[in-house]
């Protein structure tokens, strides 16, 4: 069966979890950009905590009337350079940053323009070091809903709100990363960015998708 998500901002581990025994990954490409979830944001772990990276957008007012094929980003914010160092504070010493760094920086050099293009430049970067190969297909129109018998919507399961390390997100979709070492604290913190499990695990982190 298919699995419908919303093109991600480093996406969720759990987001590929849900990708393994799937038909193919369909995209939606006919929504209108919605503020304060995933698309433009994601979740890393820091010696403080859980903290967000966002990536600004060009008008954001009235950002959410804009198609989410069309939403460009607002480079005139210095957010590359600070995304940068944050992941390099967060994961320099994570067994697999330089393994990937390269890769990672080689995207956000690009500046490329529209979220929806940067959010696929990165799943694709990502399925790729997953070694997950699954079609990946976009839809043609707008449905608020689907025949849950055809196609599993994943759209909004998952949502930024609430996550921290001392609070998991009770209503973000149901972690399905089986626990791994990460860089701070003694206690498994769910819901991170896929960036959080790559430099931790490298090349065997497909292996705590379940």
């Amino acid at each position: 069966m298919p699995v419908l998500f919303e093109a991600q901002y480093h996406p969720p581990a759990t987001f590929f979890a849900e990708l393994v025994g799937a038909d193919s990954l369909l995209v939606e490409s006919k929504e209108h950009y919605r503020k304060q979830t995933y698309r433009n944001r994601c979740l890393i772990l820091t010696a403080q905590g859980v903290k967000p990276l966002t990536v600004p957008v060009v008008d954001g007012n009235r950002s959410e009337k804009v198609g989410i094929t069309e939403l460009e980003i607002d480079y005139r914010q210095n957010w590359v350079h600070q995304h940068w160092r944050t992941l390099q504070t967060a994961y320099g010493g994570t067994p697999y940053f330089e393994f990937y760094a390269d890769y990672l920086r080689d995207i956000y050099v690009k500046k490329i323009p529209l979220l929806f293009d940067l959010n696929l430049a990165l799943l694709y970067f990502y399925l790729r070091c997953l070694r997950m190969r699954i079609p990946v297909e976009f839809t043609t129109e707008y449905h608020p809903h689907y025949d849950l018998t055809a196609v599993r919507d994943r759209r909004d399961w998952l949502t930024p709100k609430g996550v921290s390390d001392s609070e998991p997100d009770r209503t973000s979709g149901s972690d399905r990363v089986r626990p791994y070492q990460q860089s701070f604290g003694a206690r498994f913190v769910p819901h991170l960015s896929i960036l959080d499990l790559l430099f931790m695990q490298g090349p065997a982190a497909g292996g705590f998708l379940v």
